[in-house]
């Protein structure tokens, strides 16, 4: 397991000193000042990896540009329209000049409108640390009072608008502006923001798309992208839908295992793969990680190990960014499906048999707590993270036969 960081460029808070000092091995980032649709240009790229190789004194760091995260998928791809031809164009060109950078592992996902959703960015825990939470009343709340979705009281039950209806009234002109700017935060470190206007916009345009549209759209999407990166060599990894429920009357086609399969089996190129997010994922009681990783675990091309904890055993509702170790996933057994996946591949020869993972968001922590850094991207709380990770891939790598 090749452990990596990820790094939002220079304006992040995290240095890439700091992501040295944290003992990685990679870096994952990506172009985020790009607009989406655009092609990712040779100079840009090469940019970033200088900026990745540099420490502040001008020292080498040693850490090079591992995997891209994102590469984003523009609305006109998800729904079909617009310049969505020409948004296929730019995305070859872009995985062209990744590969001739060296750079082989992109991880893209295929949410539509908001690419994750939280409601609190900043929730504090009795200990003090603060985590990023998706409260199910805040957001229906948000649905229903704020944004005023036709057709969003049908996708709650009566004792959920009550609450909803009363969360509301109590709540401040700041507290809901608070809200709207946490639901719309959108894509980490993403040129472009949304406005309500915007997400209503796009919301009366997917309005009569079903699930099976949207992940016909994907399939065409891989079909178009990944006969260039077998091609080139390259691995894409779909990262799965945050949440992996319904929200704002929109499809969710990467929200389970079933989902997975079905766009595995569709595009069945091993250049065709899983982002396996154990927060996303995890925030559904009925997702067996380890499963997964065992089921689908040739197909993974890229980790992201993080833990939610669940405040309701249904499948739609609230949770809270959890320790490492202390959600809902067993993430000891996860990793110990990743490390026999690894030998697996060993054995079979497969050159890309290190699996790059990296410690996904983070509790804000000590210093963490003045520096304000992007929200789930705490230095210290990912160290934390990652630490305690490393120590169960040490503990656990002499049990797996090589």
């Amino acid at each position: 397991m090749k452990q990596t960081w990820r790094w939002f460029g220079p304006r992040d808070r995290v240095s890439i000193d700091d992501v040295l000092q944290a003992g990685v091995e990679g870096v994952v980032s990506a172009l985020h000042h790009v607009p989406t649709g655009a092609v990712w240009t040779p100079e840009e790229i090469t940019r970033r990896q200088r900026e990745i190789a540099t420490m502040a004194d001008g020292a080498p760091s040693g850490l090079g540009w591992d995997v891209v995260e994102s590469l984003p998928v523009s609305e006109d791809i998800k729904k079909q329209q617009g310049d969505w031809r020409a948004h296929f164009d730019a995305y070859r060109e872009s995985l062209r000049n990744l590969a001739a950078a060296g750079i082989e592992v992109i991880c893209y996902n295929f949410m539509p409108v908001l690419d994750w959703t939280r409601t609190d960015l900043a929730w504090r825990l009795p200990t003090g640390a603060t985590c990023m939470r998706f409260d199910l009343v805040d957001f229906a709340a948000f649905d229903l009072h704020i944004l005023k979705r036709p057709g969003a009281a049908d996708d709650y039950d009566d004792a959920l608008k009550a609450d909803a209806a009363g969360r509301f009234a109590a709540m401040s002109d700041e507290a809901r502006e608070e809200l709207t700017g946490n639901v719309v935060f959108g894509l980490p470190g993403a040129a472009e923001k949304m406005s309500l206007e915007d997400v209503r916009g796009h919301l009366a345009e997917y309005a009569t798309m079903s699930e099976e549209t949207l992940r016909a759209h994907l399939v065409d999407f891989l079909s178009e992208v990944v006969p260039t990166a077998e091609e080139l060599g390259l691995r894409l990894c779909c990262h799965p839908d945050d949440p992996p429920f319904p929200l704002l009357g929109l499809p969710r086609i990467m929200s389970t295992e079933a989902h997975y399969k079905a766009v595995m089996d569709a595009v069945p190129s091993p250049a065709s793969g899983i982002t396996l997010c154990s927060g996303s994922l995890g925030a559904r009681p009925d997702n067996d990680l380890p499963g997964m990783m065992e089921r689908l675990g040739d197909r993974v091309h890229f980790l992201h190990l993080r833990n939610v904890k669940r405040e309701t055993p249904a499948l739609r509702g609230s949770f809270y960014e959890a320790e490492h170790l202390g959600g809902d996933t067993d993430m000891v057994a996860l990793v110990e499906a990743v490390l026999k996946e690894e030998a697996r591949r060993r054995r079979a020869g497969r050159a890309d048999w290190s699996i790059p993972f990296r410690p996904d968001h983070g509790q804000d922590i000590l210093d963490d707590l003045g520096r304000r850094a992007q929200p789930g991207y705490p230095s210290i709380g990912r160290l934390k993270g990652l630490a305690e990770l490393r120590g169960v891939m040490r503990a656990l790598e002499p049990r797996i036969p090589a």
